[in-house]
């Protein structure tokens, strides 16, 4: 079985086996680019998907993030002395109690990250830069409790909280998730803070390019606050893990 230290060879990474990451790489959206689809944190497990083709000039490997069931490529040489074999992985699931129990320590996590230096980065899931979904995927994921990474999926994978903004506090719970975009779909998430406000992670053009803290009531005017409001379209309560299935 490979260890650390041991080379990694292509012939290795055969469909269907299953390894562990021992330093944090990115995700990639393609064969080629920088584009990130996500990151993966040291110690996630990842099945492989696809042989590599030694005819194709690519260095990266198609595979699928198990905690998350999320598909990607990673990159052959970011993995080098990066990797071990793992058994069959399995779920660690919680219950809702347990959940529950953990949702102060994970809006902790959330404050402790915004106060230190960063900006959004799309894919971003590592830190210190996020991008909105990669940043409540990680908050919950510090305390064990894994969502799916994209917002449109983590608003299917909640249970559904109808909200309006100016009347939030008999309906939302600090670490409920807040979902906003258009009718069609959901692009946009953050986390609820209490008293109406909530973190997120949001780009240059619509935010403030990081993490910050944005308000639901009618009563705050900021442009940011203004622009999220317009596009709320519900919220939703984590009530259980995923359990490493590919969501569409």
């Amino acid at each position: 079985m490979p260890t650390l230290g041991n080379p990694i060879t292509t012939e290795l990474f055969t469909p269907g086996s299953y390894w562990q990451l021992l330093s944090g790489v990115n995700g990639y959206a393609a064969t080629k680019g920088a584009g990130l689809a996500t990151q993966a944190a040291a110690n996630r497990c990842f099945e492989v998907l696809d042989p590599v083709d030694s005819l194709q000039p690519t260095t990266r490997l198609r595979v699928r993030l198990l905690e998350d069931g999320y598909p990607c490529w990673l990159d052959l040489v970011e993995l080098q002395g990066q990797v071990v074999a793992h058994k069959a992985w399995k779920p660690q699931l919680l219950s809702v109690k347990e959940i529950q129990q953990r949702l102060t320590a994970v809006m902790a996590w959330v404050e402790k990250a915004a106060a230190q230096p960063n900006t959004y980065l799309w894919g971003g899931s590592l830190g210190p830069n996020f991008d909105c979904s990669g940043l409540v995927q990680a908050a919950f994921a510090s305390q064990g409790i894994w969502l799916p990474r994209d917002a449109y999926q983590q608003e299917r994978f909640c249970t559904p909280i109808t909200v309006q903004a100016d009347n939030t506090q008999q309906q939302l719970r600090p670490g409920d998730l807040l979902f906003f975009g258009k009718p069609q779909r959901c692009s946009h998430v953050g986390l609820y803070r209490g008293n109406g406000g909530y973190w997120h992670s949001s780009g240059q053009d619509h935010g403030r390019n990081g993490i910050g803290c944005d308000g639901l009531p009618t009563h705050n005017n900021h442009p940011v606050a203004c622009y999220y409001r317009a596009e709320l379209r519900g919220a939703g309560r984590v009530e259980r893990c995923h359990d490493g299935t590919t969501l569409p």
